[in-house]
């Protein structure tokens, strides 16, 4: 039997949470993947270092998309020096492959942003959406937004049709971070005082948004445009941590604490930041993107989440 391979799909960032989970889907549906990497270190990888300068045109020739998931993701506790470092690396450096990828008659450039773009919270207001000023409110969110400018302009002016993507909070197996300290939280035998935060977020499966970006590869009403996505069904703190509960068979227990007496506490412990991402909104309106491209989200939350905590390795996900 002859293994037919589809279009080259170049995809930056392919060892990552999100990119690994890419690459899969790309896999298993026929596409040639070569993957950017620092270290080149298996057949079908390309050398490509954000940090530093680069020069692979040549090497860009024959592939027809270009799949961009890598980047200097977000901390919490940026220095100002790191503010930079987010210019450089997601800024400059997507430009500069983008332009090179021009040059190299690249179809399509889909670049993988975040919600970060459209701000902080909802709260008092309606879900953000592709349509919205954008307004984010740190170096990560703006870094994002500079680029998310940058490629629409080049799309412009040149034949490379250009993708955007925003995803809120990612989560899947091996999660880390914010997500994968809920978890722990979830998996202990302790009282949890977020019964009464009935707040809303939307989240993102990780094989929900690989599956979309395969879904965008090559759909025609995508190019030059910027899409929302999400799980379509946002949760509140207390419905996340009893789902987490649920799956992880952990005997926590939600206690109901009014949420103005978290902030306070939160707030007075030097922790304002991580009150307004545990009690406050953030929801996404992907309407547009189900109406127009006609994309759903193929895994429900409930068996996203499930397949998060069973499938997870909890030393990864708390190192």
């Amino acid at each position: 039997m002859i293994e037919v391979i589809l279009e080259k799909i170049l995809l930056t960032g392919a060892t990552g949470f999100v990119g690994s989970a890419i690459a899969k889907q790309l896999v298993g549906q026929g596409y040639g993947v070569i993957s950017a990497s620092r270290i080149v270190s298996k057949k079908n990888t390309l050398l490509l270092d954000l940090e530093k300068d680069f020069e692979i045109t040549e090497q860009l020739v024959g592939i027809e998309y270009i799949i961009h998931a890598a980047a200097r993701v977000h901390c919490m506790n940026d220095s100002k020096e790191d503010e930079q470092r987010y210019i450089d690396t997601n800024v400059t450096a997507t430009v500069d492959l983008a332009k090179q990828a021009i040059q190299a008659g690249i179809k399509r450039f889909i670049f993988i942003s975040s919600i970060k773009v459209n701000g902080e919270s909802t709260m008092d207001r309606k879900p953000f959406s592709s349509s919205d000023i954008p307004s984010p409110e740190d170096a990560y969110g703006q870094s994002k937004c500079k680029a998310e400018n940058a490629l629409l302009d080049l799309a412009k002016a040149s034949d490379m049709e250009v993708v955007i993507v925003r995803p809120p909070l990612v989560y899947g197996p091996n999660v880390k971070a914010n997500f994968a300290s809920l978890m722990n939280l979830a998996s202990k035998p302790i009282w949890l005082p977020f019964g009464a935060v009935n707040n809303k977020r939307s989240f993102i499966f990780v094989d929900n948004l690989a599956d979309f970006v395969v879904h965008v590869l090559k759909h025609p009403l995508a190019k030059n445009k910027i899409w929302c996505v999400s799980d379509d069904n946002d949760l509140s703190l207390s419905q996340l941590l009893s789902l987490l509960i649920k799956f992880s068979h952990s005997k926590a227990v939600l206690v109901k604490v009014p949420p103005k007496l978290i902030v306070c506490l939160l707030t007075f412990l030097g922790r304002k930041k991580v009150s307004d991402r545990l009690v406050g909104d953030l929801q996404v309106n992907i309407l547009e993107t189900k109406n127009i491209l006609g994309w759903i989200p193929p895994f429900s939350v409930e068996e996203s989440l499930r397949k998060t905590v069973l499938l997870s390795d909890k030393k990864k996900c708390y190192e």
